[in-house]
């Protein structure tokens, strides 16, 4: 094996070295949910909503806890078709009493969103899956490590309920202890706060900080990390694009958004920018999407380009983030961008944000 020269920099400062310490110490934490049988998927989306964890710890705690310790089989995929009804999956799914079940759907605007198919609330999240993305799928038995076919045969069969399928659930699937149920959040512990003489001493506390790791996450407990290569599951997710670390973890639906002038031309285009801008300066927590024709527009000015949308057309937005507001305003304000009327957005002086919201 190459030997990886810079695999241990990130501890080379106190930053780093804490970081690394609280994410050990969550592990420690997710294996006993884990090992008294509750969904992964649960405990991770808790932790998210309570940002006590960042969105990039998720992909590298499903790997070393149900790929490298535990041993669930899994499978990547590029969806081939659409699919929203949620409803009737999670209905599904939730009958298979035999397995354990995780989804990690690559969204393609909120990055990694992590899923208990069994669990109604986490698909609200997702929204729709969509054509050509990336899921990878989980399934196992919690503390059971033996592998055996029906894991592969729920793979199979809940990929397929995601491509709009039409299943039969086996006999087999039905047979087990893994059911749902809601349970109240876990809180998250209280970070510890550090006396006054360790504050004034560094090197004590850090080796207080040292013992204090090794007394919450006894090394046993502590999953054995794969040398590259090792397992096929967590290449495939690596190959998708990584969630950023203040990734939005809520998005509205997409709205259409008219366009009731002769053509969508520089100066709605300029509306757009500016009321955009108007809005994401109010509420710095949030982002606005455009999209045109199913493509995510990163750049509002390509729009305009050889007069593509013209009368009659819709243009859709989506906002996400944690708490959205002012939604239906900001369409509106969109709506008249899109229309004769945008001149009203361009009357500020150069380079002032106006205030709208």
């Amino acid at each position: 094996m190459l030997e990886q020269v810079h695999a241990f920099d990130e501890l080379a400062t106190r930053d780093g070295f804490n970081r690394s310490l609280r994410h050990f110490k969550f592990i420690s934490t997710v294996i006993g949910d884990f090992e008294s049988r509750r969904n992964i998927a649960d405990t991770l989306s808790e932790r998210l909503a309570d940002k006590s964890i960042e969105p990039r710890q998720v992909l590298p705690t499903l790997n070393a806890i149900l790929v490298d310790k535990y041993h669930y089989l899994c499978r990547s995929r590029n969806l081939t078709e659409s699919f929203e009804d949620f409803d009737s999956l999670t209905q599904t799914v939730g009958t298979w009493r035999a397995v354990d079940l995780v989804v990690a759907y690559f969204h393609p605007e909120l990055g990694v969103v992590v899923v208990n198919p069994k669990n109604r609330e986490h698909w609200e999240v997702v929204r729709a899956l969509k054509k050509n993305e990336l899921v990878t799928v989980f399934a196992g038995a919690f503390g059971e490590t033996e592998r055996d076919k029906k894991y592969g045969d729920a793979i199979a069969l809940l990929i397929s309920l995601m491509e709009g399928g039409k299943v039969k659930t086996p006999a087999v699937l039905t047979k087990g202890r893994f059911v749902f149920r809601k349970t109240a959040p876990v809180a998250a512990p209280a970070p510890a706060k550090a006396s006054r003489k360790a504050r004034g001493r560094p090197a004590r506390a850090a080796r207080g900080a040292i013992a204090v790791a090794a007394a919450a996450a006894p090394v046993s407990t502590l999953p054995a990390y794969s040398s590259a290569g090792s397992s096929s599951a967590a290449a495939a997710p690596a190959a998708a694009p990584s969630a950023q670390s203040g990734a939005p973890k809520k998005m509205t639906p997409m709205y259409a958004i008219p366009v009731t002038n002769e053509l969508f031309h520089n100066g709605n285009v300029e509306a757009w920018k500016k009321i955009i801008q108007s809005y994401t300066t109010k509420y710095p927590g949030l982002d606005v999407y455009v999209f045109y024709e199913g493509e995510r527009i990163h750049d509002i000015n390509t729009l305009f380009k050889w007069g593509k949308v013209k009368h009659g057309s819709a243009i859709m937005i989506a906002v996400a983030g944690d708490d959205i507001r002012d939604v239906a305003k900001l369409q509106r304000y969109l709506k008249q961008g899109a229309s004769h009327m945008f001149e009203a957005f361009l009357k500020a002086q150069v380079g002032a944000i106006l205030n709208l919201f």
